[in-house]
């Protein structure tokens, strides 16, 4: 009986099964070696009153998170025991295909929704937002760069400047006219269509349907000086940007990119860029929405499907590796949570056994990163137990018809469910019995023959780390 060991490597679902690689990584995340669990999203936050679809998190002067929640009409702060304040200057407009979308610049929290002026709150001082300054622009995208509050695709009086970027006075937000004194300004991008996302940090990453341009400060008279960096690539939703650092991670016409400011490299070519476009549904493409998880280096899209069901693509950008999962929430975005203390305990659940997050949860431990989702007016924290995952391999050849009899899964602080799929030509769809559950020597008794075989395989424990690998006994069997 001849022993072989099957290694969870990469997740390439645009490649054939025969390739080595896994057919199905979901619900689960890559890490260095294996697959790691997922944590289900849990509530912290229930009925703001409107449908969410943006998070922004910062810290006041105390070093206390600072976290708000914006619908199309008002913005919210979120307590740490999960209540809701509107903390809106008055009712907004922002148009159904628009989201208000937040900066901090200092101690100011700002934003734009492609219909009011700039608002900034003071997360030290503030109760609502309020106008940045009566001559602040309208615009759909906003960010910082170095010192200076950065918008783009504005719209001023009746005109829309959809290729235009301007900034504030340097270390002002309050001044916008133009001004070499001030060094406010603008730039209408010449090439490259529309703006549709502006990233920051030490520099402006301009990100249009066509192009890419990087904004640089060089001081008077110019100010910023624009450097094309991409033709041809562009980004195609608005809501498939994200950044880490200073590199910004976006969807394409043909795939998922990364860009660090001076190159443009695929990330998702020949592994899920047709995957992605074989299931997305490009008519709602803009409910697409992308979060960072800095805690476990993963970029995060969250999309619906052509089966109408909303799904996460993740992409862990340390290992390079992908995988997938059931969306659970409409929208993500990452946030961060304040300290809860005992006493509020009491008013997020009637006993500690009744939690349903562990309480060394980044959600309860007080300003810590996490990956954070939304639905219809709540808030989640995806910091809960192990979602349900599910790791199949690639098609299993010794060369000639075979028999699996036994199969142990390897599974750091846990064990597996196993089931096979066996069939003699490739043109047959793989068709999996019922699962089963490893024994208490980590053994599954099997019995499947045919000439290739996936093995499906589904972590079980609370408390499970590390899908590595799968043993199975194989042997060469009779021809048919």
């Amino acid at each position: 009986m001849a022993t072989q060991r099957i290694s969870f490597n990469e997740w390439l679902p645009d490649q054939p099964g025969l390739a080595g690689s896994l057919t199905e990584a979901k619900n689960v995340i890559s890490q260095a070696v294996g697959y790691g669990p997922l944590p289900l999203p849990t509530p912290i936050a229930n009925g703001a009153g409107e449908t969410l679809y943006t998070l922004h998190h910062t810290r006041d002067s105390t070093n206390e998170a600072v976290i708000v929640a914006a619908g199309l009409q008002n913005v919210y702060s979120i307590s740490s025991i999960g209540d809701f304040t509107n903390i809106s200057g008055t009712t907004y407009s922002t148009p159904n295909d628009s989201r208000i979308r937040f900066t901090q610049f200092g101690s100011n929290t700002i934003f734009t929704n492609n219909a009011d002026k700039l608002q900034y709150f003071n997360v030290n001082t503030s109760t609502q937002f309020a106008d940045v300054a009566s001559d602040a622009p309208v615009a759909k995208y906003i960010t910082v760069v170095r010192d200076f509050v950065v918008v783009g695709n504005t719209l001023e009086g009746a005109t829309r400047y959809s290729n235009r970027v301007r900034w504030s006075g340097i270390n002002d937000e309050t001044e916008w006219t133009y001004s070499q004194t001030t060094q406010a300004d603008y730039q209408d991008v010449p090439d490259g269509g529309n703006v549709v996302g502006i990233t920051g940090g030490e520099f402006g990453l301009i990100l249009m349907d066509k192009g890419i341009s990087r904004m640089s400060y060089v001081g008077t008279p110019f100010i910023f000086q624009f450097d094309n960096i991409s033709r041809g690539i562009g980004c195609l939703s608005e809501n498939s940007i994200a950044q880490y650092q200073g590199i910004t991670f976006f969807l394409s016409d043909d795939g998922f990119y990364m860009c660090d400011g001076q190159s443009v490299k695929a990330i998702g070519s020949e592994k899920v860029d047709r995957w992605f476009f074989d299931n997305v549904d490009l008519t709602v493409l803009n409910t697409m929405s992308a979060a960072l998880d800095p805690i476990r280096k993963l970029v995060v899209w969250n999309f619906l499907s052509s089966g109408s069901l909303r799904k996460l693509l993740i992409y862990n950008f340390k290992t390079g590796r992908w995988t997938n999962a059931d969306a659970v929430t409409d929208y993500i975005a990452d946030a961060s949570t304040g300290t809860v203390t005992l006493e509020q305990l009491d008013q997020i659940s009637v006993s500690i056994d009744a939690l349903d997050q562990s309480l060394d949860s980044p959600a309860y431990v007080g300003n810590q990163s996490f990956l954070g989702g939304l639905k219809d007016d709540d808030v989640y924290a995806f910091t809960g137990l192990p979602r349900s995952g599910v790791i199949i391999t690639g098609d299993v050849d010794v060369g000639a018809n075979s028999l699996i009899t036994l199969a142990r899964p390897q599974i750091d602080n846990g064990s597996a469910n196993v089931a096979v799929a066996s069939r003699y030509r490739l043109d047959v769809e793989p068709s999996y019995g019922t699962p089963v559950a490893a024994n208490n020597e980590n053994r599954v008794s099997l019995r499947n023959s045919g000439r290739y075989h996936r093995i499906k395989v589904e972590p079980t424990g609370d408390s499970w780390q590390n899908a590595v690998a799968i043993d199975i006994d194989i042997v060469p069997s009779g021809g048919r």
